[in-house]
């Protein structure tokens, strides 16, 4: 026996509130999409193209290791008077002063009065812990900061968000691949791009975190350093 139409159980009731929770989603995921494009245009809009010196010099230089020609532009730095000291943060344990004063033979005098090695940092963040306890310890106010410049945003964040009163001055490193074609037509330099983007997001939103008393001690999508081919550019940063 069939029941009368008006006495059918009706699944409308059930189909709206679905519906509704589509739409939310769907919007949900198009504002994520738009908000990580603005942002990702953003931290485009951060990396350098071109090399520039400083505008002023510091107090010190710190450069963190990880990149090709990071030291030896830091030492030129350093050699021209743009800082009193330099911290090298990030050498690899295996790496020597020696090792070092072979591959950087035209500062020698440089590497013996002026150059600090920390071995102790392991990624970006600690890179920071670092270099803080190195300019206090020497009562340093200003700092120029010498890295890739695909990795500058998230080393700024890292490294204002541990020592907020120090003056930070960039100095970004363009590699040759940056010079020599558009980073999206070479997808090694695309990959890096793209991952350096998410480790500056997380480390964004790590330090905002913190800043509202919720802090995250493990950061995020760093790895710890690999024996180098080259003296003092052990970090995976």
């Amino acid at each position: 026996m069939s029941l009368p139409s008006a006495d059918r159980p009706s699944s409308a009731p059930l189909a709206a509130p679905r519906k509704g929770w589509r739409a939310v989603i769907a919007s949900a995921a198009a504002i994520t999409a738009v908000a990580i494009a603005v942002g990702f245009v953003g931290f485009l809009s951060q990396l350098r193209g071109t090399e520039a010196k400083p505008a002023r010099s510091a107090d010190g230089i710190v450069v963190l290791t990880g990149g090709a020609f990071r030291v030896s532009d830091a030492m030129e730095l350093l050699a021209d008077g743009y800082g009193r000291r330099l911290l090298i943060s990030g050498v690899h344990p295996a790496s020597g002063a020696n090792d070092i004063s072979r591959s950087l033979t035209d500062n020698q005098s440089l590497l013996s009065c002026c150059v600090d090695l920390d071995r102790s940092a392991v990624n970006t963040r600690s890179n920071a812990a670092e270099t803080r306890r190195w300019a206090r310890e020497r009562g340093f106010k200003s700092l120029i900061v010498v890295t890739s410049n695909y990795h500058m945003p998230r080393a700024i964040v890292e490294l204002s968000h541990a020592m907020p009163d120090i003056t930070l001055i960039p100095y970004a490193v363009v590699g040759d691949k940056w010079r020599e074609e558009p980073w999206w037509t070479n997808s090694g330099t695309l990959r890096l791009v793209l991952s350096e983007y998410l480790k500056y997001v997380a480390a964004e939103v790590r330090v905002r975190l913190a800043d509202v008393g919720l802090d995250i001690t493990r950061e995020a999508n760093e790895a710890p350093p690999v024996a180098p081919r080259q003296p003092a550019t052990a970090q995976a940063n």
